[in-house]
């Protein structure tokens, strides 16, 4: 009886002695669970497609921006800009303008429609409000997003110049933490000079002048429209005194709605 009660206090035992191998296992399988359903729910959101526009223009088709719980953050949109035009995107905070470029630039999900655009090489860019800042000398945070080496210094040298960082010209061969050596301001303009450089079809700009004042926010935009007057911009920003840049005003007026028009005093672009 001792050696029966001992096989039956044994097979008992293996519940206590595996239990925390069970929690493991458990865990691992509700892990793996949940990377199914997300994987599952990726493969169901909205796609926003991309293809090249040919012409250089930029047009949006049906572009539809929603929250990642389904809120609408814009409804449907239809707008084409041709070469030369200019877009300025406001609204009141929460309202998506951001969202908006994050989504055109691929970087949020929940978006769907077809965005036509220049598709080449750096033919557009995307400028945040804080540039991207690689490690390296000051010729290759310059020089980006073309490899360091591939702009000539008398090229480099000119545009900090264009855009009052001429005290930096001769620091190209410095190596530094760049981002905490610049101050915003100084990371903004380096921002405008990479677009002076790359000399792109199209620019979208996300709050990109905030850290400056507005006299020198007016002497870059005017700098870009002289240098580049082919090239389409859009313009997100707080400030109004960015709009006298722009022909064309889309307003996000909130829960979806907006409202697309002419800037005053601008002329209809050519047909």
């Amino acid at each position: 009886s001792s050696s029966a009660f001992g096989s039956i206090h044994d097979s008992l035992s293996f519940f206590r002695n595996a239990y925390d191998s069970f929690a493991a296992y458990r865990a691992a399988i509700i892990r793996l669970h949940g990377l199914v359903e997300t994987n599952q729910a990726a493969r169901e959101l909205p796609t926003l497609t991309t293809v090249d526009s040919h012409d250089g223009s930029v047009e949006l088709k049906r572009v539809e921006v929603r929250t990642p719980s389904g809120a609408q953050l814009v409804d449907p949109l239809d707008v084409r800009l041709e070469p030369g035009e200019t877009l300025v995107i406001t609204g009141r905070s929460g309202a998506g303008k951001t969202t908006l470029l994050r989504s055109l630039a691929q970087l949020w999900p929940y978006t769907s429609g077809t965005l036509c655009r220049p598709t080449e090489d750096h033919a557009t860019m995307f400028l945040s409000q804080m540039p991207y800042v690689p490690l390296g000398d000051l010729r290759t945070v310059v020089s980006y997003p073309a490899n360091s080496g591939e702009i000539s210094d008398e090229n480099l040298m000119r545009a900090l110049s264009q855009v009052a960082l001429s005290h930096l010209a001769n620091r190209l061969n410095d190596a530094q933490d760049w981002a905490k050596v610049l101050s915003p301001g100084e990371q903004q303009r380096i921002a405008f000079a990479r677009v002076l450089l790359t000399r792109p079809r199209a620019v979208f700009l996300d709050e990109s002048t905030s850290a400056l004042d507005e006299g020198l926010e007016f002497a870059l935009y005017d700098l870009v429209r002289t240098e580049l007057p082919n090239t389409i911009l859009v313009s997100v920003s707080h400030r109004h005194t960015v709009e006298q840049h722009h022909t064309r005003h889309l307003e996000l007026l909130g829960e979806g709605e907006w409202r697309l028009g002419r800037i005053a005093g601008t002329e209809p672009a050519p047909v």
